[in-house]
């Protein structure tokens, strides 16, 4: 055995799942403690249902980003949810480097065009 390391189907697969698993237990927590912050602020709060907001900053990216770095529960929830979205999207990534390791030239292309279908469907969405 020379020492070097092939690249086994089964390597990628574990590493896959743990992609899975940690995306989506980062996430969670992630959403549990905007859901916290949330409670702790606004938990004593009626709601008012007399005026309608049409975009709430905090489904904005840069309101995001904002009300994080403010603590503020909502933004810190929606960036939670927006990373359990991206999990699965970043595992088609992982696998797309696997197929490219065992030179699997169709499920690349397969991956690839599932990834290009989402990013067309992510520029083409529209707000409310």
């Amino acid at each position: 055995m020379t020492g070097k390391h092939k690249f086994k189907d089964t390597d990628m697969q574990a590493v896959i799942g743990w992609v899975l698993r940690i995306g989506v237990i980062v996430s969670i927590s992630i959403v549990f403690y905007g859901g916290v912050l949330y409670i702790i602020r606004h938990g004593h709060e009626v709601a008012s249902h007399t005026k309608f907001v049409a975009l709430p900053t905090f489904v904005q990216l840069g309101g995001i980003f904002k009300g994080i770095l403010d603590y503020h529960g909502r933004s810190i929830i929606q960036f939670g949810i927006i990373l359990l979205i991206a999990t699965p999207i970043l595992r088609i990534m992982f696998s797309v480097i696997g197929f490219i390791l065992e030179k699997d030239r169709l499920y690349v292309c397969i991956s690839l065009l599932v990834l290009l279908i989402i990013f067309l469907s992510m520029l083409n969405g529209h707000v409310g």
